[in-house]
Parts: structure tokens; sequence; C-alpha cells
């Protein structure tokens, strides 16, 4: 188990975002099938967005706890600019639409999905404070902060959580999110621990599949990348498990949550059971030699995207 804050978690959860044709068609009966799985399998954290499916994904898992809700703690995401049209939407707007798509009469974690550039982040954390002091939400979250914009939210209402990819091919939070979450006591939540599929070996296939105009889904970045992920594969066979065990078994050694998803039961189950492995020094440093900070191939996201993230901090 695992602590986000004042919430008891599974040491891995599961980022639904993939249940709402991200990367592809996705079926919802599927879905709902895997979601129950991993609840029975000890998943208790679990983790959507108001953005993922325009509300979809939050109806979806708010459907599969139905008759759970007490075994499971639930984290949703909004943006300011979701109201379409340049309207901004308030955060207690944004809470209000997730407690009735969800179906729950409060949100374990609410985060702040992205810094929204005309708006103060201690503005919008202070909304997220007053509807936590309310009990509409229970812990406040920010996502894709950088450190300096993470230290004032902190200032304004205490942060439970920060949720930034993490995985072996995007490490920058290493550099100072990392130092300053553990130094402010908040819970680090890890996307994208499996680079969207990438450390595993897969990718995109389907023509919907949102990877596709991802940097570093390219072919020279694939190609690039890829020579590196023969590192994690020889890690995999030396050790008799799969490659996405051992990077999540990686993204685990760091002590912070990983919420891989994935639309497939023998892949759920393929990944939980990374919490059974155990990597050495010798082995930890072999992968990271291969992964360097900063030498990943290609952007994680579109050009448009990178805007809204932090820039990475330079190598010292």
């Amino acid at each position: 188990m695992a602590t986000i804050g004042s919430l008891e978690v599974s040491a891995q959860g599961f980022g639904a975002m993939g249940l709402s044709h991200v990367y592809g068609q996705a079926d919802e009966a599927e879905s709902i099938r895997t979601l129950h799985r991993a609840i029975d399998l000890g998943v208790t954290f679990f983790d959507t967005a108001t953005g993922y499916g325009s509300g979809h994904n939050e109806e979806l898992l708010g459907r599969a706890i139905a008759g759970r809700r007490d075994s499971v703690v639930i984290a949703s995401k909004f943006t300011h600019g979701q109201g379409g049209e340049g309207r901004k939407v308030s955060a207690r707007e944004a809470v209000e639409a997730s407690l009735r798509r969800l179906n729950v009469e409060q949100i374990d974690l609410y985060y702040l999905h992205r810094v929204d550039p005309q708006i103060p982040i201690e503005e919008s954390v202070g909304q997220l404070g007053e509807l936590r002091s309310e009990g509409k939400i229970a812990a406040v979250g920010v996502s894709e902060a950088s450190a300096a914009q993470l230290r004032v939210a902190h200032a304004e209402t205490p942060v439970d959580a920060l949720q930034s990819e993490y995985s072996l091919w995007t490490r920058d939070v290493e550099a100072e999110i990392l130092p300053l979450t553990r130094e402010l006591g908040i819970g680090f939540v890890a996307y994208s621990p499996l680079g969207r599929g990438f450390l595993a070996g897969a990718g995109p296939i389907e023509d919907g599949d949102r990877r596709r105009i991802h940097p570093r889904f390219q072919a020279e970045a694939v190609a690039a990348n890829t020579r590196r992920r023969a590192t994690i594969e020889s890690v995999a066979e030396r050790l008799g498990v799969t490659p996405a065990q051992v990077s999540l078994a990686w993204v685990l050694s760091k002590g912070v949550v990983p919420i891989p998803g994935t639309r497939h039961i023998r892949h759920l189950e393929d990944n939980w059971a990374a919490g059974d492995i155990r990597l050495d020094d010798a082995t930890l440093a072999e992968l990271e030699g291969a992964f360097p900070r900063g030498a990943t191939v290609g952007d994680r996201y579109p050009a448009e995207q990178m805007a809204s993230v932090p820039p990475e901090p330079a190598l010292s």
C-alpha cells in the first residue's frame, strides 16, 4: 500500500484514460470487465478526468464502481478552459459536474489538470481548498506543475498530490519536482509509467490512436528509442519477466504511485504482478544508464500540448 496525503491507496493505481478511445476504439463491456478485475486484484486507486472523452470516462468509471464505492479511491481532474468558446470553468462548476458523472457524493482526490496561464495557480487551488473544506472533495492535487508553481500552490492551500509523467524515458521530474514533493510531504502520482506502451513494446495500431501524432512515435524517434528499449528487454529476459514489468518495477522503486492503464485484462494482470519484482542496484543502474535524463528522442507531446507542461530543467 501507499499514501497520498491522507489517502491510503494501492501501490499501483489504474489510469482509465485509454478506456475512452484515446488509443483507438474501446469496448465498453470489456472496459467494465477490466475495471472490475482491477478491483478484484487489489487495485484501489482509479484515475480519470473531465477531459477524457468529454466526460465519458468519468461516467464509465462511475458505472464500474457502482456497489463498490467503499473499496476504491477515485481521482479526477479539470482544466479551467474546458468550457469552450473561451469560457473559463470554475473549480466548483467542474467538481459538481464530476460528482454527477461519477455518481458519488465525494471525490477522493481532485486535481487541477493543467495550470491555466490566465489564472494564477493559487486561485485555482484556493477554490479546490474551499471544496475540500466543504467535503465535496477529500484531497487537492495539481498535475504538470513546475516546482515554482507547486511551492506557490502549497503555500495557498496544502496540496496532497502532484501528478506528472514519469517513466524510464521521461525522467525530468527527478531534477526538481520529486525532491520538492518529498520536502513538502506531497504524494507523487506517475502517469504513463510505461511510456504510453512503448516501454512494454507496444505502439499505435488503430487509425484513431492519438499516439500517431506524438513526436516520440514518429519513425526516426521510434528507431532511436527502440535501441534504448533493448536494455529493458535484456533485463526482462534475464529475470524471466516482461518488459512492462521491468519498466513498472523501476518506477515503483522510486517510491511513487504509478497509474498504468490498459483496455485488456491480460495486460492488467501483467502490470499488477510487477509489484512482486525487486530490482537490485546494479539492474537499476543498468536501466538508468540506457535512459539517461534528457536522452529520449522526440518530445512527449505535440507542440501545442507541450506549451501546457513545464519545460524540462536544464541538465547540470
